[in-house]
Protein backbone atom coordinates (compact mmCIF):
# COMPACT_ATOMS: atom_id res chain seq x y z
CA UNK A 1 0.00 0.00 0.00
CA UNK A 2 1.31 3.43 -0.54
CA UNK A 3 2.15 5.20 2.35
CA UNK A 4 -0.27 7.92 3.55
CA UNK A 5 2.03 11.24 2.89
CA UNK A 6 3.12 9.82 -0.35
CA UNK A 7 -1.08 9.91 -1.56
CA UNK A 8 -1.97 13.06 0.23
CA UNK A 9 0.31 14.59 -2.30
CA UNK A 10 2.45 17.70 -2.57
CA UNK A 11 0.09 20.08 -0.47
CA UNK A 12 -0.46 17.90 2.42
CA UNK A 13 0.83 19.99 5.07
CA UNK A 14 -1.05 23.17 3.32
CA UNK A 15 -4.57 20.68 3.03
CA UNK A 16 -3.65 19.73 6.97
CA UNK A 17 -3.27 23.38 8.47
CA UNK A 18 -6.32 24.76 6.13
CA UNK A 19 -8.88 21.90 7.96
CA UNK A 20 -7.64 22.26 11.05
CA UNK A 21 -8.45 25.71 10.93
CA UNK A 22 -11.39 25.73 9.65
CA UNK A 23 -12.65 23.00 11.74
CA UNK A 24 -11.90 25.79 14.65
CA UNK A 25 -13.57 28.58 13.05
CA UNK A 26 -16.35 26.52 11.45
CA UNK A 27 -18.45 23.66 12.99
CA UNK A 28 -19.22 21.37 10.58
CA UNK A 29 -23.29 20.15 10.38
CA UNK A 30 -23.33 16.57 11.63
CA UNK A 31 -26.18 14.18 10.86
CA UNK A 32 -28.05 14.82 14.07
CA UNK A 33 -28.17 18.58 13.24
CA UNK A 34 -29.38 18.73 9.77
CA UNK A 35 -30.60 16.16 7.13
CA UNK A 36 -28.88 15.52 3.84
CA UNK A 37 -29.69 17.66 0.77
CA UNK A 38 -33.16 16.13 -0.40
CA UNK A 39 -35.95 17.65 -2.84
CA UNK A 40 -38.14 20.16 -1.06
CA UNK A 41 -41.56 19.12 0.31
CA UNK A 42 -43.27 21.91 -1.18
CA UNK A 43 -42.01 21.90 -4.78
CA UNK A 44 -40.08 18.87 -5.35
CA UNK A 45 -38.43 20.33 -8.40
CA UNK A 46 -35.48 22.23 -6.27
CA UNK A 47 -33.88 21.37 -3.24
CA UNK A 48 -33.84 21.44 -0.12
CA UNK A 49 -30.63 22.43 1.78
CA UNK A 50 -29.83 23.38 6.04
CA UNK A 51 -33.05 24.68 5.77
CA UNK A 52 -33.56 26.33 2.72
CA UNK A 53 -34.56 26.24 -0.71
CA UNK A 54 -31.60 25.61 -2.86
CA UNK A 55 -30.69 25.54 -6.87
CA UNK A 56 -27.51 24.16 -7.08
CA UNK A 57 -25.45 26.40 -9.81
CA UNK A 58 -21.56 26.11 -10.50
CA UNK A 59 -18.70 26.09 -12.68
CA UNK A 60 -16.49 23.14 -11.81
CA UNK A 61 -13.39 21.30 -12.46
CA UNK A 62 -13.36 17.77 -14.68
CA UNK A 63 -13.87 15.87 -11.72
CA UNK A 64 -10.52 14.63 -10.62
CA UNK A 65 -9.80 16.52 -7.77
CA UNK A 66 -9.69 13.48 -5.37
CA UNK A 67 -7.95 10.80 -7.37
CA UNK A 68 -5.34 13.04 -8.47
CA UNK A 69 -3.07 13.66 -5.67
CA UNK A 70 -1.48 17.14 -7.41
CA UNK A 71 -4.56 18.80 -7.14
CA UNK A 72 -5.02 21.02 -4.40
CA UNK A 73 -9.00 21.14 -3.30
CA UNK A 74 -9.07 23.51 -0.90
CA UNK A 75 -8.16 26.16 -2.91
CA UNK A 76 -10.22 24.99 -5.95
CA UNK A 77 -13.43 24.78 -3.26
CA UNK A 78 -12.65 27.82 -1.74
CA UNK A 79 -12.83 29.50 -5.26
CA UNK A 80 -16.36 28.22 -5.68
CA UNK A 81 -17.57 29.92 -2.51
CA UNK A 82 -16.26 33.08 -3.39
CA UNK A 83 -18.17 33.31 -6.31
CA UNK A 84 -21.23 32.05 -4.36
CA UNK A 85 -21.40 28.55 -6.37
CA UNK A 86 -22.71 25.25 -4.48
CA UNK A 87 -22.21 22.61 -6.65
CA UNK A 88 -18.93 20.23 -7.58
CA UNK A 89 -18.91 17.39 -9.37
CA UNK A 90 -16.50 14.37 -8.70
CA UNK A 91 -15.51 10.90 -9.32
CA UNK A 92 -13.71 8.51 -6.73
CA UNK A 93 -10.69 7.30 -7.42
CA UNK A 94 -11.71 4.13 -8.70
CA UNK A 95 -13.06 2.44 -11.62
CA UNK A 96 -11.95 4.94 -14.35
CA UNK A 97 -9.33 7.62 -14.99
CA UNK A 98 -8.33 9.27 -18.12
CA UNK A 99 -4.99 9.91 -19.49
CA UNK A 100 -3.12 13.10 -20.97
CA UNK A 101 -4.85 13.43 -24.54
CA UNK A 102 -7.94 12.47 -23.85
CA UNK A 103 -10.71 14.22 -25.21
CA UNK A 104 -8.28 17.54 -25.90
CA UNK A 105 -8.45 18.69 -22.91
CA UNK A 106 -5.42 20.53 -22.13
CA UNK A 107 -4.17 19.71 -18.45
CA UNK A 108 -7.24 17.43 -17.36
CA UNK A 109 -7.43 17.02 -13.73
CA UNK A 110 -8.91 13.30 -14.51
CA UNK A 111 -5.50 12.52 -15.91
CA UNK A 112 -3.20 12.75 -12.55
CA UNK A 113 0.63 12.32 -13.72
CA UNK A 114 2.70 8.58 -13.45
CA UNK A 115 2.40 7.67 -9.80
CA UNK A 116 -0.48 10.76 -8.50
CA UNK A 117 -3.53 8.42 -8.87
CA UNK A 118 -5.24 8.44 -5.82
CA UNK A 119 -7.34 5.23 -5.62
CA UNK A 120 -9.62 3.39 -3.40
CA UNK A 121 -7.93 0.02 -3.98
CA UNK A 122 -4.43 -0.86 -2.32
CA UNK A 123 -1.39 -0.97 -4.23
CA UNK A 124 -0.37 -4.49 -4.50
CA UNK A 125 3.46 -5.27 -4.31
CA UNK A 126 3.13 -6.52 -8.06
CA UNK A 127 4.49 -4.05 -10.51
CA UNK A 128 2.86 -3.47 -14.08
CA UNK A 129 -0.13 -0.93 -13.66
CA UNK A 130 -0.55 0.75 -16.95
CA UNK A 131 -0.81 3.95 -15.58
CA UNK A 132 2.89 3.61 -13.59
CA UNK A 133 3.36 1.68 -10.25
CA UNK A 134 2.24 -1.06 -9.51
CA UNK A 135 -1.06 -2.94 -9.92
CA UNK A 136 -3.90 -2.97 -7.74
CA UNK A 137 -5.95 -5.20 -5.16
CA UNK A 138 -9.12 -5.02 -5.47
CA UNK A 139 -9.95 -6.64 -2.04
CA UNK A 140 -7.94 -4.11 0.08
CA UNK A 141 -9.11 -0.88 0.83
CA UNK A 142 -6.39 2.39 0.56
CA UNK A 143 -7.62 3.86 3.68
CA UNK A 144 -5.36 7.01 2.63
CA UNK A 145 -7.92 7.48 -0.91
CA UNK A 146 -10.80 7.38 1.45
CA UNK A 147 -9.70 9.81 3.92
CA UNK A 148 -9.07 12.15 0.88
CA UNK A 149 -12.50 11.55 -0.31
CA UNK A 150 -13.94 12.11 3.34
CA UNK A 151 -11.68 15.46 3.63
CA UNK A 152 -12.91 17.00 0.14
CA UNK A 153 -16.65 16.48 1.39
CA UNK A 154 -15.54 17.67 4.80
CA UNK A 155 -13.97 21.07 3.16
CA UNK A 156 -16.84 21.45 0.47
CA UNK A 157 -19.51 21.28 3.22
CA UNK A 158 -17.84 23.82 4.91
CA UNK A 159 -18.00 26.34 1.92
CA UNK A 160 -21.90 25.11 1.43
CA UNK A 161 -21.09 23.18 -1.50
CA UNK A 162 -22.64 20.04 -2.04
CA UNK A 163 -20.72 17.40 -3.89
CA UNK A 164 -22.46 15.09 -6.26
CA UNK A 165 -20.39 11.97 -6.53
CA UNK A 166 -20.66 9.86 -9.67
CA UNK A 167 -19.63 6.74 -8.82
CA UNK A 168 -18.80 5.02 -12.40
CA UNK A 169 -18.31 5.77 -16.13
CA UNK A 170 -17.85 4.12 -19.27
CA UNK A 171 -15.10 3.36 -21.00
CA UNK A 172 -15.16 5.82 -23.92
CA UNK A 173 -12.22 3.56 -26.27
CA UNK A 174 -9.69 1.01 -25.22
CA UNK A 175 -6.76 3.64 -24.00
CA UNK A 176 -9.33 4.23 -21.27
CA UNK A 177 -10.11 0.43 -20.31
CA UNK A 178 -6.08 -0.14 -20.55
CA UNK A 179 -5.64 1.94 -16.98
CA UNK A 180 -8.49 1.17 -15.12
CA UNK A 181 -8.46 -0.96 -12.20
CA UNK A 182 -10.83 -3.33 -12.89
CA UNK A 183 -9.22 -4.61 -16.04
CA UNK A 184 -7.36 -7.84 -15.40
CA UNK A 185 -3.92 -6.51 -16.14
CA UNK A 186 -4.41 -4.05 -14.00
CA UNK A 187 -4.99 -5.72 -10.82
CA UNK A 188 -3.64 -8.90 -8.77
CA UNK A 189 -7.12 -10.88 -8.47
CA UNK A 190 -7.98 -11.79 -12.14
CA UNK A 191 -11.00 -10.08 -11.61
CA UNK A 192 -12.48 -8.86 -14.86
CA UNK A 193 -10.91 -11.60 -17.06
CA UNK A 194 -12.52 -11.96 -20.24
CA UNK A 195 -14.09 -8.75 -19.77
CA UNK A 196 -13.88 -6.30 -22.56
CA UNK A 197 -14.58 -2.59 -21.68
CA UNK A 198 -18.04 -2.48 -23.08
CA UNK A 199 -19.23 -5.52 -20.65
CA UNK A 200 -17.45 -3.31 -17.57
CA UNK A 201 -20.20 -1.99 -16.34
CA UNK A 202 -23.30 -4.83 -17.28
CA UNK A 203 -24.45 -7.85 -15.05
CA UNK A 204 -22.42 -10.38 -16.82
CA UNK A 205 -19.43 -11.26 -14.33
CA UNK A 206 -20.53 -11.76 -11.13
CA UNK A 207 -16.98 -11.08 -9.50
CA UNK A 208 -16.68 -7.86 -11.02
CA UNK A 209 -20.11 -6.96 -10.10
CA UNK A 210 -18.65 -7.73 -5.95
CA UNK A 211 -15.91 -5.57 -6.45
CA UNK A 212 -18.27 -2.73 -7.86
CA UNK A 213 -20.74 -3.17 -5.11
CA UNK A 214 -18.40 -3.64 -2.64
CA UNK A 215 -16.93 0.03 -3.44
CA UNK A 216 -20.02 1.48 -3.15
CA UNK A 217 -21.14 0.17 -0.14
CA UNK A 218 -17.79 1.60 1.13
CA UNK A 219 -18.20 5.26 0.01
CA UNK A 220 -21.93 4.94 1.05
CA UNK A 221 -20.71 3.93 4.72
CA UNK A 222 -18.09 6.36 5.04
CA UNK A 223 -19.88 9.27 3.48
CA UNK A 224 -22.97 8.64 5.79
CA UNK A 225 -22.77 11.47 8.01
CA UNK A 226 -22.43 14.34 5.57
CA UNK A 227 -25.42 16.24 4.26
CA UNK A 228 -23.59 17.99 1.54
CA UNK A 229 -23.82 15.00 -1.00
CA UNK A 230 -26.20 12.97 -3.88
CA UNK A 231 -24.80 9.76 -5.43
CA UNK A 232 -25.05 9.40 -9.93
CA UNK A 233 -24.99 5.97 -10.54
CA UNK A 234 -23.09 6.41 -13.86
CA UNK A 235 -21.44 9.17 -15.99
CA UNK A 236 -22.99 9.24 -19.38
CA UNK A 237 -24.37 5.49 -19.21
CA UNK A 238 -25.81 6.18 -22.81
CA UNK A 239 -22.09 4.93 -24.00
CA UNK A 240 -19.79 2.09 -24.53
CA UNK A 241 -22.74 -0.52 -23.84
CA UNK A 242 -23.70 0.59 -19.84
CA UNK A 243 -27.05 -1.42 -19.21
CA UNK A 244 -30.22 -0.13 -17.93
CA UNK A 245 -30.60 -3.70 -15.65
CA UNK A 246 -27.25 -2.66 -14.18
CA UNK A 247 -27.60 0.74 -13.50
CA UNK A 248 -30.73 -0.24 -11.92
CA UNK A 249 -28.90 -2.87 -9.55
CA UNK A 250 -26.21 -0.23 -8.24
CA UNK A 251 -29.13 2.13 -7.33
CA UNK A 252 -30.28 -1.36 -5.38
CA UNK A 253 -26.91 -1.38 -4.02
CA UNK A 254 -26.90 2.15 -2.27
CA UNK A 255 -30.38 1.75 -1.23
CA UNK A 256 -29.31 -1.30 0.68
CA UNK A 257 -26.27 0.27 1.83
CA UNK A 258 -28.06 2.97 3.67
CA UNK A 259 -31.30 1.20 4.42
CA UNK A 260 -29.99 1.29 8.14
CA UNK A 261 -29.14 4.54 8.23
CA UNK A 262 -31.32 7.62 10.16
CA UNK A 263 -30.95 10.04 6.95
CA UNK A 264 -30.66 9.04 3.26
CA UNK A 265 -28.36 10.79 0.42
CA UNK A 266 -30.21 11.30 -2.55
CA UNK A 267 -29.90 9.01 -5.56
CA UNK A 268 -29.37 10.78 -9.47
CA UNK A 269 -29.35 8.92 -13.18
CA UNK A 270 -27.86 10.48 -16.03
CA UNK A 271 -30.20 10.16 -18.55
CA UNK A 272 -28.98 11.46 -21.88
CA UNK A 273 -27.00 14.17 -23.77
CA UNK A 274 -29.25 16.83 -25.05
CA UNK A 275 -33.34 16.10 -24.08
CA UNK A 276 -35.58 12.69 -24.18
CA UNK A 277 -38.46 11.67 -22.24
CA UNK A 278 -37.52 9.67 -18.91
CA UNK A 279 -38.89 6.28 -19.57
CA UNK A 280 -39.79 3.93 -16.76
CA UNK A 281 -37.23 5.48 -13.78
CA UNK A 282 -36.46 3.53 -11.35
CA UNK A 283 -38.07 4.32 -7.89
CA UNK A 284 -34.78 5.38 -6.09
CA UNK A 285 -34.20 8.18 -8.51
CA UNK A 286 -35.02 11.94 -7.26
CA UNK A 287 -32.59 13.72 -9.98
CA UNK A 288 -32.39 13.11 -13.41
CA UNK A 289 -29.33 14.85 -14.94
CA UNK A 290 -28.83 15.63 -18.35
CA UNK A 291 -25.96 16.78 -20.42
CA UNK A 292 -25.55 19.11 -23.21
CA UNK A 293 -29.57 20.12 -22.71
CA UNK A 294 -29.26 23.18 -25.22
CA UNK A 295 -32.32 24.24 -25.51
CA UNK A 296 -33.36 23.24 -22.34
CA UNK A 297 -36.40 20.81 -23.42
CA UNK A 298 -35.34 18.17 -20.86
CA UNK A 299 -36.95 20.15 -18.23
CA UNK A 300 -40.49 21.02 -20.24
CA UNK A 301 -40.38 16.88 -21.22
CA UNK A 302 -39.83 15.56 -18.09
CA UNK A 303 -41.51 18.18 -15.22
CA UNK A 304 -44.47 16.05 -14.92
CA UNK A 305 -42.43 13.63 -12.68
CA UNK A 306 -42.23 16.11 -9.94
CA UNK A 307 -38.32 15.39 -9.48
CA UNK A 308 -35.14 17.85 -9.90
CA UNK A 309 -33.79 17.77 -13.26
CA UNK A 310 -30.55 19.29 -13.94
CA UNK A 311 -28.02 20.02 -16.47
CA UNK A 312 -24.90 18.65 -14.99
CA UNK A 313 -22.44 19.03 -18.12
CA UNK A 314 -21.79 21.27 -20.41
CA UNK A 315 -18.42 22.27 -22.08
CA UNK A 316 -17.85 21.25 -25.45
CA UNK A 317 -19.51 24.49 -27.41
CA UNK A 318 -16.29 26.90 -27.21
CA UNK A 319 -14.31 29.03 -24.82
CA UNK A 320 -16.86 32.02 -24.98
CA UNK A 321 -17.99 32.51 -21.43
CA UNK A 322 -21.14 34.01 -23.20
CA UNK A 323 -22.14 30.43 -24.22
CA UNK A 324 -22.19 29.02 -20.89
CA UNK A 325 -23.71 31.95 -19.09
CA UNK A 326 -26.23 31.70 -21.53
CA UNK A 327 -26.93 28.15 -20.99
CA UNK A 328 -26.83 28.59 -17.28
CA UNK A 329 -29.44 31.23 -17.19
CA UNK A 330 -31.41 29.37 -19.70
CA UNK A 331 -31.84 26.51 -17.71
CA UNK A 332 -32.86 27.60 -14.69
CA UNK A 333 -34.96 30.13 -16.05
CA UNK A 334 -36.90 27.30 -17.30
CA UNK A 335 -37.06 25.23 -14.35
CA UNK A 336 -34.12 23.16 -14.18
CA UNK A 337 -32.60 22.20 -10.41
CA UNK A 338 -28.70 22.35 -11.01
CA UNK A 339 -26.44 23.99 -13.59
CA UNK A 340 -23.09 22.56 -14.10
CA UNK A 341 -20.47 24.16 -15.93
CA UNK A 342 -17.02 22.11 -17.25
CA UNK A 343 -14.65 24.37 -16.53
CA UNK A 344 -11.18 23.99 -17.92
CA UNK A 345 -9.77 26.70 -16.37
CA UNK A 346 -8.86 24.68 -12.83
CA UNK A 347 -5.86 22.27 -13.41
CA UNK A 348 -3.22 21.15 -10.63
CA UNK A 349 -0.98 24.34 -11.36
CA UNK A 350 -4.49 26.58 -11.18
CA UNK A 351 -6.40 25.35 -8.62
CA UNK A 352 -7.82 28.99 -8.22
CA UNK A 353 -9.22 28.46 -11.92
CA UNK A 354 -6.71 30.95 -13.88
CA UNK A 355 -5.52 28.40 -16.77
CA UNK A 356 -6.29 29.79 -19.90
CA UNK A 357 -7.60 26.18 -21.73
CA UNK A 358 -5.70 26.61 -25.36
CA UNK A 359 -8.08 26.50 -28.56
CA UNK A 360 -7.81 23.07 -29.00
CA UNK A 361 -9.56 22.16 -25.96
CA UNK A 362 -13.22 21.89 -26.26
CA UNK A 363 -14.95 24.25 -23.75
CA UNK A 364 -13.96 27.49 -21.90
CA UNK A 365 -14.26 28.44 -18.03
CA UNK A 366 -12.84 31.62 -16.37
CA UNK A 367 -12.83 33.60 -12.94
CA UNK A 368 -15.50 35.86 -15.35
CA UNK A 369 -17.60 33.38 -16.14
CA UNK A 370 -18.30 31.79 -12.17
CA UNK A 371 -18.79 35.46 -11.27
CA UNK A 372 -21.56 35.86 -13.81
CA UNK A 373 -22.90 32.50 -12.92
CA UNK A 374 -22.66 33.82 -9.14
CA UNK A 375 -25.11 36.53 -10.39
CA UNK A 376 -27.59 33.63 -11.66
CA UNK A 377 -27.09 32.44 -8.07
CA UNK A 378 -28.08 35.60 -6.21
CA UNK A 379 -30.97 36.57 -8.70
CA UNK A 380 -32.60 32.91 -8.27
CA UNK A 381 -31.97 33.54 -4.36
CA UNK A 382 -33.65 36.30 -4.56
CA UNK A 383 -37.04 34.83 -5.50
CA UNK A 384 -39.07 32.63 -3.51
CA UNK A 385 -38.96 30.11 -6.24
CA UNK A 386 -40.25 27.29 -4.75
CA UNK A 387 -43.96 28.99 -5.34
CA UNK A 388 -42.85 29.19 -8.82
CA UNK A 389 -43.74 27.16 -11.97
CA UNK A 390 -42.26 27.47 -15.48
CA UNK A 391 -44.55 29.44 -17.20
CA UNK A 392 -44.53 32.04 -20.33
CA UNK A 393 -47.83 32.58 -21.06
CA UNK A 394 -47.99 36.05 -19.39
CA UNK A 395 -45.99 37.26 -21.99
CA UNK A 396 -48.39 38.48 -24.72
CA UNK A 397 -45.93 40.01 -27.04
CA UNK A 398 -42.84 41.66 -27.73
CA UNK A 399 -39.71 39.01 -28.33
CA UNK A 400 -38.40 39.30 -31.18
CA UNK A 401 -38.69 36.12 -33.62
CA UNK A 402 -34.92 35.76 -33.56
CA UNK A 403 -34.54 35.70 -29.32
CA UNK A 404 -35.37 33.03 -26.59
CA UNK A 405 -37.28 33.81 -23.54
CA UNK A 406 -37.95 31.65 -20.48
CA UNK A 407 -40.13 32.67 -17.25
CA UNK A 408 -40.84 30.98 -14.03
CA UNK A 409 -44.07 32.35 -12.60
CA UNK A 410 -45.97 32.85 -9.64
CA UNK A 411 -49.22 34.30 -10.77
CA UNK A 412 -49.64 38.29 -9.59
CA UNK A 413 -46.97 38.01 -6.72
CA UNK A 414 -43.76 37.26 -8.28
CA UNK A 415 -42.19 36.84 -12.18
CA UNK A 416 -38.56 36.33 -13.32
CA UNK A 417 -37.87 36.72 -17.51
CA UNK A 418 -35.00 36.02 -19.41
CA UNK A 419 -34.40 36.84 -22.88
CA UNK A 420 -31.25 35.81 -24.83
CA UNK A 421 -30.12 35.79 -28.38
CA UNK A 422 -28.09 32.64 -28.57
CA UNK A 423 -28.62 29.31 -30.78
CA UNK A 424 -26.13 26.15 -30.59
CA UNK A 425 -25.29 25.19 -34.15
CA UNK A 426 -22.32 23.17 -35.71
CA UNK A 427 -18.63 24.67 -37.59
CA UNK A 428 -18.97 22.74 -40.47
CA UNK A 429 -15.53 24.45 -41.40
CA UNK A 430 -13.14 21.73 -40.19
CA UNK A 431 -10.79 20.09 -42.14
CA UNK A 432 -12.09 16.99 -44.16
CA UNK A 433 -13.15 13.57 -42.72
CA UNK A 434 -14.09 15.55 -39.24
CA UNK A 435 -17.28 15.75 -37.88
CA UNK A 436 -18.36 19.40 -37.66
CA UNK A 437 -17.64 20.55 -34.26
CA UNK A 438 -20.18 22.31 -31.96
CA UNK A 439 -20.57 25.85 -31.41
CA UNK A 440 -22.42 28.27 -29.96
CA UNK A 441 -23.17 31.34 -31.66
CA UNK A 442 -24.51 34.63 -29.88
CA UNK A 443 -26.00 37.95 -31.44
CA UNK A 444 -23.99 40.90 -30.37
CA UNK A 445 -26.24 43.68 -31.66
CA UNK A 446 -27.44 46.31 -29.82
CA UNK A 447 -31.01 45.09 -28.39
CA UNK A 448 -34.11 46.40 -27.03
CA UNK A 449 -37.69 44.80 -26.68
CA UNK A 450 -40.98 45.79 -25.45
CA UNK A 451 -42.95 43.21 -23.69
CA UNK A 452 -46.42 43.36 -23.74
CA UNK A 453 -47.36 41.43 -20.22
CA UNK A 454 -50.30 40.52 -18.88
CA UNK A 455 -50.68 40.59 -14.85
CA UNK A 456 -53.53 40.36 -12.29
CA UNK A 457 -54.39 43.70 -10.73
CA UNK A 458 -52.04 45.10 -8.43
CA UNK A 459 -49.12 47.45 -8.02
CA UNK A 460 -45.73 45.98 -8.91
CA UNK A 461 -41.94 46.66 -8.92
CA UNK A 462 -39.99 45.85 -12.32
CA UNK A 463 -35.95 46.16 -12.45
CA UNK A 464 -33.91 45.02 -15.40
CA UNK A 465 -31.08 42.81 -14.59
CA UNK A 466 -27.37 43.30 -16.40
CA UNK A 467 -26.62 39.72 -16.52
CA UNK A 468 -22.46 40.67 -16.97
CA UNK A 469 -22.14 42.97 -13.82
CA UNK A 470 -25.11 42.09 -11.71
CA UNK A 471 -26.41 45.81 -11.91
CA UNK A 472 -30.07 46.88 -12.44
CA UNK A 473 -29.86 48.77 -15.24
CA UNK A 474 -33.55 50.15 -15.20
CA UNK A 475 -36.02 49.93 -12.69
CA UNK A 476 -39.82 51.39 -12.33
CA UNK A 477 -43.37 50.46 -10.02
CA UNK A 478 -46.64 50.20 -12.27
CA UNK A 479 -49.87 49.09 -11.55
CA UNK A 480 -51.37 46.40 -13.68
CA UNK A 481 -55.38 46.68 -14.56
CA UNK A 482 -57.28 45.71 -17.37
CA UNK A 483 -55.48 44.06 -20.15
CA UNK A 484 -51.61 44.85 -20.99
CA UNK A 485 -49.22 46.46 -19.77
CA UNK A 486 -45.86 47.11 -21.31
CA UNK A 487 -41.98 47.23 -20.03
CA UNK A 488 -38.95 48.72 -22.30
CA UNK A 489 -35.82 47.31 -21.60
CA UNK A 490 -32.35 49.26 -21.33
CA UNK A 491 -30.21 48.56 -24.09
CA UNK A 492 -28.42 45.83 -23.78
CA UNK A 493 -26.48 42.54 -25.59
CA UNK A 494 -26.46 38.98 -25.48
CA UNK A 495 -28.97 38.48 -22.98
CA UNK A 496 -30.96 40.23 -20.33
CA UNK A 497 -32.86 39.39 -17.01
CA UNK A 498 -36.36 41.31 -15.45
CA UNK A 499 -37.52 40.57 -11.94
CA UNK A 500 -41.06 41.21 -11.46
CA UNK A 501 -42.75 41.51 -7.88
CA UNK A 502 -45.58 42.93 -6.27
CA UNK A 503 -45.58 45.88 -4.25
CA UNK A 504 -47.26 46.57 -1.12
Amino acid sequence: MISTPALMGRNSALIAMTALLGALLVPLPTAAAAEPLRLHPDNPHYFLFRDKPTVLITSGEHYGAVLNLDFDYVAYLSELQSRGLNLTRVWPGGPYLEIPGSFNIANNTLAPAPNRFSCIWARSSTPGFAGGGNKFDLETWDEAHITRLKDFVREAGRRGVVVEISLFCPYYDDALWNVSPLNPANNINGIGAGINRTDALTLKDSRLIAVQDAMVRKIVTELRDQDNLYYEICNEPYFAGVTVEWQDHIAETILAAEASFGSKHLIARNISNGSTRVQNPHRAISIFNFHYSRPPDSVKLNYDLNKAIGLNETGFDGSADVTYRIQGWDFILAGGALYNNLDYSFTAEHENGTFAPPATTPGGGSPGLRHQLGILKNFIDSLDFIGMRPDTSFIKGGVPPEATVRALAQRGTAYAVYIHHGQPGYDHGQPSGQRPRPTYKVSLETQQVKLQLELPAGSYEAGWLDTRSGRIEKTERFVSREGPIELQSPAYTEDIALRIKRSS
